[in-house]
């Protein structure tokens, strides 16, 4: 299985909910409502209701946060953990094709991001130069057309 842990051998299989916060680095809060939204599996319950978690826990937590990193959305995370196990050919062409849509994502937010930092940048530049009695930032901001 891909969540064994990741071959962490210092991961007890009965850990508390702050241990497995410390060991996925992921808030308490995170990892409830990765719980609540069906994520992570619901914890095994010890003598009065205590969570406890093991290493597979660990490790899926460790992939859902690198997926967040990485900028996938929880929906995309929830497919690729479905993925996981399979390692298929057809699950790798499902994971491969998730990620390719998620690279056009990422590509088309890079353009937007440097449509606005051209933006930006003539407004400061143009600010500096001293163009006109009004102060450019604030038209650009009030809806001016200045790129």
């Amino acid at each position: 299985m891909l969540f064994d842990g990741g071959g962490d051998l210092a991961v007890k299989s009965d850990i508390s909910i702050g241990e497995l916060s410390r060991k996925s680095d992921c808030t308490v809060e995170t990892i409830r409502y990765y719980e609540r939204i069906g994520l992570l599996p619901k914890p095994r319950r010890q003598g009065g209701g205590f969570r406890r978690y093991g290493a597979d826990d660990v490790a899926r937590l460790k992939f859902i946060r690198r997926a967040r990193q990485l900028g996938f959305a929880l929906e995309d995370v929830r497919k690729l953990l479905r993925l996981a196990p399979g390692h298929g050919e057809a699950a790798c062409a499902e994971a491969k094709s998730l990620t390719a849509a998620h690279v056009a994502n990422v590509r088309a937010k890079i353009a937007d991001l440097q449509t606005m930092e051209r933006i930006l940048t003539g407004a400061i530049c143009e600010c500096e130069a001293g163009y006109g009695p009004a102060c450019r930032i604030v038209e650009l901001l009030s809806g001016a057309d200045i790129g």
